[in-house]
């Protein structure tokens, strides 16, 4: 495999660099970092250095690397929880320096692994907080509730009266879900949200999430450890070592072509591509459940697992239905009955 030189942000639609820390079009890109770098005090070297990335509106994008690599910190410069050393952050047009940070925060979404639910309060109250402060009426914040439960598969009826406490780990991360788009963001940052969820709760969480995305269109800029997570998730990848990008590009592309020596090991791609190569989609696949979509790929019993690979990266679904030899339709593979983070687990303790 012969990586493709790496030429960050010349994409189709993506803007060229007018002159040192100034950018083309800022307004046409939801974020946009321009030569951000942060050094915290006291610290050998800089947990973030310059970089530059532009996040188009309405993408899903995850960030992923080893602990330490400078994901979270970037994240959290967009809505000020830490500010740059040096450089700019776009969002939406606006230099974040400028926007006072009440008012910043106000239109973008903020979800962790640790929730952060009010316990005082019920979930009804939780959500209700940001539309409270925004100054809505009592029926749209009532409205806005019920929408919200609904969209996370809480029954507004049974959870609007309980405590936090009374809820399961994947609960309160729905409500917190539920919370930071309550007044409506058109941006949502989330930090690891899942990484402390037990693996069914987590995949599933996963998929809602991804319904979600493509119901609203949010910009979604999601930080995780999780190669598998990252693949599964995002439309785009932003793979990060030692505070800087290493590559930005789509899943199908991270896995194929991955830019350099060291995204090739963190993704283990060619172990993975050799293992799936040798694998049978009936050996992997399960029951069909669920709506099988129009445009759904198809593949036979036969197809090798990593052509499915690159199909799923490639497909708007994150799965194939596999069909006998008189295309009757006869089970379903995914990216999670790969397998595949069994080979790509291996390479974020390893580096």
């Amino acid at each position: 495999m012969i990586p493709v030189p790496w030429l960050p942000f010349r994409e189709k639609g993506s803007q060229v660099p007018l002159g040192k820390g100034s950018w083309a079009n800022v307004a046409n890109h939801s974020i946009v970092f321009d030569k951000v770098t942060k050094r915290f005090p006291k610290a050998d070297k800089p947990s973030v250095n310059e970089v530059s990335l532009q996040i188009e509106e309405g993408s899903f994008v995850t960030i992923l690397g080893a602990s330490g690599c400078g994901k979270t910190t970037l994240l959290k410069m967009v809505n000020r929880i830490y500010e740059p050393t040096s450089g700019r952050i776009f969002v939406e047009g606006e230099d974040v320096a400028t926007v006072p940070v009440t008012q910043l925060r106000r239109k973008i979404g903020y979800v962790i692994q640790q929730v952060g639910l009010f316990p005082h309060m019920t979930i009804e109250e939780n959500i209700a907080t940001v539309p409270r402060i925004l100054g809505w009426d009592n029926k749209q914040i009532d409205e806005r509730i019920d929408e919200l439960l609904e969209l996370v598969h809480l029954p507004p009826k049974d959870f609007r009266k309980r405590y936090p406490r009374q809820l399961s780990g994947g609960q309160q991360q729905r409500v917190g879900l539920a919370r930071a788009m309550a007044g409506n963001p058109a941006i949502m940052l989330m930090d690891e949200p899942f990484g402390a969820i037990d693996a069914i709760t987590r995949a599933s969480l996963q998929d809602e999430l991804i319904q979600i995305q493509r119901r609203l269109h949010k910009t979604i800029l999601f930080v995780t450890h999780d190669i598998e997570e990252a693949l599964k998730l995002g439309d785009k990848i932003v793979i990060m070592n030692n505070g800087e990008i290493q590559q930005y590009d789509t899943p199908f592309h991270i896995i194929t072509q991955p830019a350099n020596a060291f995204v090739s090991r963190l993704v283990h791609s060619e172990d993975v591509l050799k293992r799936l190569s040798v694998m049978k989609a009936e050996s992997v696949m399960t029951e069909i459940e669920g709506t099988v979509h129009p445009n759904e790929i198809r593949v036979s019993k036969e197809e090798n697992c990593k052509t499915i690979l690159m199909h799923i990266l490639k497909s708007e679904h994150d799965s194939v239905i596999v069909e006998d030899g008189n295309q009757t339709p006869v089970g379903r593979v995914t990216l999670a009955h790969l397998k595949i983070h069994e080979a790509l687990s291996q390479s974020l303790s390893a580096s």
